[in-house]
């Protein structure tokens, strides 16, 4: 069961706005239109893009605040300042109905502190304010510049949809909501930042997320006090349960499909807004290994793909240290022709292998680094260039050898298969101090990372879920989508996350009638 964490609350005296200009507390508005106006010249001083456009409505002031090039100044002309301005369409006796029946504006919302009217105006919101009232009236003409939705670049794949998320909240919940329609998909809204006031939605299916585990998420995110929130990496790092463990401990995407996917299987997910990448909560390590393609193509394939990716990342994270191992402490392992082969090529290497590995490592690294700085049209091309040549250098330069070249080339071909990005950072930093490990003590060396390794990795939780979950938690049902992925008609329950809230994922008639001949249809 998740422990839940309180933090106390603050308590403040209240203050006036003429006090501290960014307080806090929900002020009401005055009825002076000029000491409104006062206020808020004081506070937006020397912020040229502050916009103030002060007119008549009949015989009343009234003035507009809004930031340009955060609000859509063409409407706020066209349906806002023509109307208010024009004496015959509106209705001084009942000034307020007639606003709410004149202004062609479905979102119109009135508000009353100082405090909605500066979050307001800082979402693109413009104001408007009336002498001799003391609430003010939310104008949604919110517009500002935003990328396009575009194929992610850090997920490609070859089957599945093309779309991606944007740097804009509202577009990333829409995409969402396009794929699951159910009003049980709800979108909680929270702010992070002192000064950014960083908009974050906790979005989740009512009925399939476990409701401790939604409370617990909530706490950590209304915990953070920082002073801006510029990216989703900001809000992982506050949130995860081990900040000093290499593995992460939330996955983070930047597709619709995926965080769909999640969203069925009652996770709960992060968005963030001004940034593409939505955070997913809880995790295992066997979900990071998994792409949303395992799930399109034929299981047979996906679960030959899954296979390949383990696979490969026990290459990727011992390969290295094995061959140092082998070549340094026990080469009675190694076969007499490839023994004398090896031998020859380490001839006049002046390092030892421990040195030569963490050497062309550190260079493979460097190169993988640069490839991904620099301009895409260059980018790979120096990576690959560079790699071949330095490797060949190196050789006939006598610094390194060439099996050690290959094996330092496969295991960086091994990482590729990763689909997650921030578990191949977290194997590329382990491989450094296994191979130190190795060079040291051999394969007992060896042994040893990988019992430690496999110590941390059992101790590890995701918001409660234990990261090696489901295996260590031998739950036979989820086993079906781990290292192998079952046919979608066998995957009919849902994996048990934090809580035993409504399991079943589908009907368990499903199953297609394999004894059926040619062209003969199953109920």
């Amino acid at each position: 069961m998740i422990q839940i964490r309180r933090s106390p609350l603050k308590k403040t005296a209240k203050k006036k706005p003429e006090d501290k200009q960014t307080s806090s507390e929900d002020i009401p508005l005055s009825k002076q239109l000029n000491e409104s106006l006062d206020f808020f010249k004081s506070l937006y001083k020397d912020s040229s893009d502050v916009m103030f456009r002060s007119f008549l409505i009949g015989d009343r002031d009234a003035s507009i605040i809004y930031i340009e090039g955060l609000s859509d100044v063409e409407k706020l002309d066209e349906f806002v300042l023509n109307k208010l301005m024009n004496k015959n369409e509106i209705d001084m006796t009942n000034l307020v109905s007639s606003l709410k029946n004149s202004l062609p504006i479905s979102n119109l919302r009135n508000i009353t502190t100082y405090k909605q009217c500066i979050e307001d105006i800082a979402n693109g919101n413009p104001v408007l304010l009336i002498d001799g009232y003391e609430a003010a009236y939310s104008l949604g003409l919110v517009k500002f510049e935003k990328r396009a939705i575009e194929e992610p670049a850090a997920e490609s794949g070859i089957r599945g949809p093309r779309e991606g998320f944007t740097e804009s909240l509202g577009v990333n919940t829409a995409l969402v909501r396009r794929i699951i329609k159910d009003p049980a998909l709800k979108m909680k809204p929270l702010h992070v930042g002192t000064y950014t006031k960083t908009k974050v939605v906790v979005s989740y299916i009512e009925g399939l997320v476990d409701s401790t585990l939604l409370e617990e998420i909530e706490n950590r995110i209304n915990r953070i006090e920082i002073d801006g929130i510029l990216e989703s990496g900001y809000i992982e790092e506050f949130i995860e349960d081990h900040p000093y463990s290499p593995f992460p401990q939330v996955l983070y995407s930047e597709r619709p499909d995926v965080v769909s996917a999640n969203l069925l299987e009652g996770r709960t997910i992060i968005m963030i807004d001004g940034t593409p990448f939505a955070l997913i909560a809880p995790v295992s390590f066997f979900s990071l290994f998994q792409s949303q393609e395992d799930y399109y193509e034929r299981f047979w394939i996906g679960t030959f793909i899954r296979m390949l990716r383990f696979l490969f990342l026990a290459v990727s994270l011992f390969l290295p240290s094995i061959y140092v191992a082998i070549t340094t402490f026990h080469q009675e392992m190694i076969p007499t022709d490839l023994l004398l082969s090896i031998a020859s090529s380490r001839e006049g290497v002046p390092f030892p292998a421990i040195v030569e590995a963490i050497m062309m490592e550190f260079a493979f690294e460097a190169l993988r680094e640069a490839g991904v700085r620099l301009p895409k049209q260059i980018g790979s091309a120096v990576s690959i260039v560079g790699a071949l040549v330095i490797g060949q250098a190196a050789v006939e330069a006598g610094i390194v050898s060439a099996p050690m070249v290959i094996v330092v080339s496969i295991t960086g071909i091994a990482s590729f298969l990763i689909p997650r990005y921030s578990i191949g950072l977290a194997i590329r930093l382990l491989r450094f101090p296994i191979i130190i490990l190795a060079g040291f003590l051999g394969l007992i060396g060896v042994m040893l990372a990988f019992i430690i390794l496999l110590i941390h990795l059992a101790n590890l939780k995701s918001f409660g879920l234990p990261y090696l979950s489901p295996i260590s938690t031998t739950q036979k049902n989820a086993l079906r989508d781990t290292i192998i992925r079952s046919p979608l008609w066998k995957m009919d329950v849902r994996p048990q996350l934090t809580g035993n809230v409504d399991l079943t994922r589908q009907g368990s008639h499903l199953k297609p009638n394999v004894d059926q001949g040619p062209g003969e249809g199953g109920s």
